[in-house]
């Protein structure tokens, strides 16, 4: 199972060559991440993958680190007006750490959609005290586990 999160280009997310720069690409990715994992505003609808609040926690206890984050970029991506299709799941459900998987399409509807992108975010739960990882909390567990398949197997590695 997939969260499906659209996400809307900007005319500054190009670059000189008229396509979306690699770090614009970052920044959709963790724009995605976002949306899949924290909760929404009040009177806003979430996926169920939503469970952590935005930014710190209600207790400041714990913050989400980027451990990793690898990029297979496949296509490049031309501006359009209409969201990509960022398709997220998790390929490891670790002890204190999530394996987030994307995959970055063409907008929905589109036929056949373009895969431009493909990308793995190693993200670590954080004592905001000690700085050393926690464990994900039983919550976190039930949300995240029917969204666990197989990692991304890059293709173009050396």
């Amino acid at each position: 199972m997939r969260v499906h999160v659209p996400i809307h280009l900007r005319w500054g997310d190009l670059d000189a060559l008229n396509h979306v720069n690699n770090t614009s690409l970052l920044k959709l990715l963790e724009e995605a991440r976002l949306r899949a994992f924290w909760q929404p505003d009040a009177g806003m609808e979430g996926p169920p993958t939503a469970v952590l609040e935005a930014g710190l926690n209600v207790h400041g206890e714990t913050m989400t680190l980027i451990a990793r984050q690898e990029i297979e970029y496949l296509a490049p991506v031309p501006y359009q007006q209409r969201p990509l299709d960022v398709q997220l799941w998790i390929g490891r459900l670790g002890g204190s750490s999530i394996d987030v998987c994307y995959d970055v399409f063409s907008p929905q509807g589109e036929t056949p959609q373009t895969l431009y992108a493909r990308s793995t975010a190693v993200v670590v739960m954080v004592s905001t005290a000690t700085g050393r990882p926690v464990r994900l909390t039983p919550r976190m567990r039930e949300a995240w586990e029917p969204y666990v398949g197989d990692p991304i197997v890059y293709a173009h590695r050396r």
